[in-house]
């Protein structure tokens, strides 16, 4: 069982000893997360891991899934793209549908805990639902920069009812939002079959089993098949690296449950790499087992995220992590992770000609690419440990909740 004390060594002690200081006002609280997954996509990976520790330090909290048909999930996809500047209709019957599967998962969820968090667009108009008795926290993990104006005005309706909003960049604070806004960055655990050490034995198992050879060296993109990911592009960015390196992409993706996208994708980027999928330049490997894209991210000599749009993007955290040289476009919150030229590249996501040279050069320069690979560890040990989000929801929740308190008498 994931307890704080396992970080010992990893982190100072100060640090966890700070932990358990600030659950100390939090001790007989009962917390409850909602999102809409329970597996596939970061927020699912941050909460199985925090909601562990935020009990172990003696903060009783629970997890909801908000249920939702697929004709849901559909919408809210096009909500999610919408909230990242895409366009959309915004009828009136997606409103029902979003609403009825919120009020339906309301009559069969009681919530009388002491803080409500809810995840991401999909379970946001639960509030609505409730006598509210508690301070309620929107946690957005996605990009909100440039949001579809008519679907954030909706929103509103919702968000004006909340206590906190918790978003992963300064770039996503509103100023038209009149509520307290608190920036918070997402973190990872070191300690799960993702993100834990292995032998080499160990990984060269797992790609023998994915069936991918190696013979040649591989430039690798771990994400769900999204649009805002852009596959199309890394096929074009791989192009103009085998020009000079011989090599070969892995596409290393996975379905989430909410994100009905996805085969739509998967089948748009196939269609575009047929040829090189066919004479085995380009792979694309399901993530569907943590340990296997542990292995494929360990195995890669350039992990790349070209994402147009980006709320934080833990995997390329999780690159860092394993000591990968990353080259990532500059959006969201992937400069906050990587200092262009130290830890990793950073370029405009557009800029194909710009990737194809840092990834040739680290592949051509590998004393260099683990030069940098060893900087990118060590500063997600400093600033990208779950530790260090744990932290940080307890410094939000102790004045929410007491504030609340004080109101309440």
């Amino acid at each position: 069982m994931l307890s704080v004390e396992n970080f010992r060594h990893l982190v100072s002690d100060e640090i966890l000893a700070d932990i358990y200081a600030r659950a100390r006002g939090l001790y007989g609280k009962h917390i409850v997360h909602i999102n809409s997954t329970y597996q596939g996509g970061g927020v699912a990976e941050i909460l199985s891991s925090l909601v562990l520790l935020m009990n172990d330090v003696g903060i009783d909290t629970g997890w909801r899934i908000l249920h939702g048909n697929p004709d849901f999930f559909e919408i809210t996809k096009k909500f999610h793209n919408a909230l990242q500047g895409g366009k959309m209709n915004l009828s009136d019957i997606k409103k029902d549908l979003y609403l009825e599967a919120n009020e339906n998962f309301a009559r069969f969820t009681h919530l009388d805990h002491d803080c409500v968090i809810v995840h991401d667009p999909q379970p946001l108009p639960i509030i609505r639902s409730y006598k509210k008795r508690q301070p309620w926290v929107w946690r957005c993990h996605i990009d909100l920069s440039d949001p579809h104006a008519e679907l954030y005005d909706y929103f509103k309706n919702f968000l004006l009812k909340y206590d906190q909003v918790v978003v992963s960049s300064e770039k996503y604070v509103k100023a038209d939002l009149p509520l307290d806004q608190r920036i918070m960055y997402p973190a990872i655990n070191p300690f799960t079959l993702k993100n834990q050490e292995l032998s080499e034995k160990t990984v060269l198992k797992y790609i023998k089993k994915l069936g991918i050879p190696t013979d040649k060296p591989i430039i690798t993109q771990v994400s769900r098949l999204d649009p805002w990911k852009d596959p199309e592009g890394v096929v074009d960015i791989y192009n103009l690296v085998k020009e000079q390196v011989d090599c070969r992409l892995v596409f290393c993706y996975n379905f989430a449950t909410d994100d009905p996208e996805g085969l739509r994708m998967y089948n748009k980027v196939y269609r575009k790499a047929e040829k090189l999928v066919q004479r085995g330049d380009i792979l694309f490997v399901i993530g569907n087992r943590d340990i296997l894209v542990n292995s494929v991210q360990r195995f890669s000599s350039v992990v790349i995220q070209k994402s147009i749009k980006e709320g934080f993007c833990l995997t390329v955290t999780e690159a860092l992590w394993k000591s990968k040289p990353v080259v990532a476009s500059n959006v969201g919150g992937i400069p906050v992770q990587i200092e262009d030229g130290q830890n990793g590249f950073l370029l405009d996501p557009y800029d194909n000609q710009g990737f194809a040279d840092r990834i040739v050069h680290l592949l051509k320069n590998p004393d260099h690419a683990a030069e940098i690979g060893q900087k990118a560890r060590e500063s997600v040990r400093q600033k990208y440990l779950i530790t260090r989000l744990l932290s940080d929801y307890l410094d939000m929740l102790s004045p929410l909740i007491s504030r609340h308190n004080g109101h309440s008498r």
